[in-house]
């Protein structure tokens, strides 16, 4: 076993543990392990209520499910895995669903890759990452999880970071190699997980999250040369928010914006963090910094902590590079009560799978892959349209359920208030708006009259520069439960679930307090994923 470190000085450096081999203890024969999970999500799969069940996003086919893991492109199909509980609806023992792609459009669902069957993971195979290894095979680093206590979270966390190989190009099954670094538990508050994996030189680094004895957030940086034996090497960074306690699901990778110009991108998901006016609604927060890293170094900042996302459902992405792009998957997390889908067999999805560039004014824009265009079917577009004061117009009867809107609103021929959109418009007169606010001076998805779940409202801020332009693009993505707006290109992104009632679920163009122009409208019908 490793020498663990024992205290962290100032600086954050310690002197690196000597390598650990794997190691191996199983429990439970894994397949079986296996075969009992795909008969519980069978089980639920068969009551199953399709009312919200999404069409072109990811989710299972029953059960819980949470954090994309896993991501990864290989020998020409794209894979990506996800948490899974396949026994209920509700968060537990967490095992890797798996779906898998040779176009990012049509899905195939794949056998269930880990589920608990070793001692490091009595109670769940946790978050983690793919990368190719120096084999030219994907390498799956993930959490190993157990409860100190040996039953439940009351006695905290033991966590500790595994390592599994595919036994085929087709990732259908994998062999377990083990725990590659053990957790110190003298010098972590429990938290201690989601590796994150990458090459730099002739150098193989892991970050992940953790909450140090001090109850700080921090992510932690180890180096390797063979991808099995890792040694310690500093702490990469520190949230400066001392009321964060943990930086879950980590992320970090450069980036190039179109005159060459490289950045580090550092991203987690907060716990911890207030709620500070159009900031941190959600129960956490998944953003990210923008800045400076090399190696023998840690990360340093030049951007203030940004969401990814400001809606109300985003949480615990992850991205992986392929081919010089920079794709992402973010978790849609059903954190506040009510939740009415855990009725329906199933809870959770996906968003859709978004890339990540770097603008020229230094920040991140995230739009959808350009592969979302194959979702596209019939298309009807207008030219312009005028709403007059307070006029509401329905656009749509029915919106298939599945649907793409592209509109343009011109804001200097726009007086109205709010002016956009009502979507799940249902006959018994409820509603999501999505719509741009002046008075607020961002977009806001609005949920005071959905007809199922949580409500409330979210807003993505625009800066002034946004605000001083002529016009404003919206690209909004309706699904069965959810929703998914971009703003201008993808500078702002906004998930949220809507839930709506019975009935045909009509669009309808509204202009409130005011009128409304818009230059262009597209609606797209959009084909299933091939999940249902």
């Amino acid at each position: 076993m490793a020498t663990l470190p024992t205290n962290i000085p100032a600086n954050g450096i310690l002197t690196p543990d000597p390598a650990l081999d794997p190691v191996l203890t199983p429990i439970s024969d894994h397949a079986e392990q296996l075969s009992l999970a795909e008969a519980g999500v069978s089980a639920l799969e068969t009551t199953r209520n399709d009312r919200w069940y999404p069409k072109f996003h990811i989710a299972s086919n029953g059960g819980w499910i949470n954090d994309p893991n896993g991501l990864c492109r290989y020998n020409g199909r794209w894979h990506v895995f996800y948490q899974l509980h396949p026994h209920g609806t509700q968060w537990g023992p967490m095992h890797w669903g798996h779906v898998s792609s040779d176009n990012m459009v049509d899905w195939h669902r794949e056998p269930i890759a880990f589920a608990p069957s070793l001692e490091q993971e009595r109670h769940g195979v946790f978050s983690g990452s793919a990368v190719i290894g120096d084999d030219g095979k994907p390498w799956i680093f993930y959490t190993g999880h157990r409860w100190a206590n040996g039953k439940d979270n009351t006695g905290g966390d033991w966590q500790v970071q595994m390592l599994a190989k595919p036994n085929d190009d087709e990732l259908k099954t994998f062999t377990k190699e083990g725990m590659i670094i053990d957790c110190p538990t003298d010098e972590v508050d429990h938290h201690f997980r989601d590796p994150k994996v990458w090459k730099t030189g002739d150098t193989w680094y892991m970050t992940f999250g953790v909450s140090s004895k001090e109850h700080r957030g921090q992510m932690w940086l180890y180096t390797s040369s063979d991808m099995v034996h890792w040694s310690f090497d500093r702490v990469l960074f520190e949230h400066p928010d001392p009321n964060v306690f943990m930086l879950e699901c980590p992320d970090f990778f450069p980036i190039r914006d179109a005159r060459g110009n490289e950045k580090w991108v550092i991203g987690f998901s907060a716990m911890g963090a207030k709620p500070n006016g159009f900031m941190n609604r959600n129960v956490n927060n998944a953003g990210y910094m923008v800045g400076t890293w090399k190696p023998g170094e840690s990360f340093k900042p030049e951007t203030e902590f940004r969401l990814w996302d400001e809606g109300h459902n985003f949480y615990a992405p992850q991205s992986f590079n392929t081919e010089g792009r920079q794709i992402m998957y973010g978790w849609m997390s059903p954190f506040v009560a009510p939740i009415p889908m855990e009725e329906d067999g199933w809870c959770g999805n996906l968003t859709l799978p978004r890339e990540i560039t770097l603008g020229d004014d230094g920040d991140l824009v995230t739009a959808p892959t350009i592969e979302m265009e194959g979702l596209r079917e019939n298309t009807i577009g207008f030219d312009s349209l005028d709403l007059g004061t307070n006029q509401t117009s329905t656009i749509l009867d029915d919106d298939g359920g599945a649907l793409e809107i592209e509109m343009r609103l011109d804001l200097n021929k726009t007086t109205a208030e709010r002016a956009g959109l009502h979507v799940h418009a249902t006959s018994d007169g409820h509603y999501t708006a999505i719509v741009f606010d002046a008075q607020i001076g961002g977009v806001v998805i609005d949920r005071q009259n959905v007809a199922n779940g949580d409500k409330g409202y979210r807003v993505a801020k625009l800066s002034d520069t946004e605000l001083a332009a002529d016009t404003l693009d919206l690209r909004v993505f309706i699904d069965r439960g959810c929703v998914e707006v971009y703003v201008d290109g993808g500078k702002h992104a906004m998930s949220s679930y809507s839930f709506p009632g019975d009935g045909a679920r009509a669009v309808e163009l509204v202009s409130e307090s005011g009128t409304t122009h818009i230059d262009t409208l597209t609606m797209h019908s959009l084909k299933s994923i091939g999940l249902e």
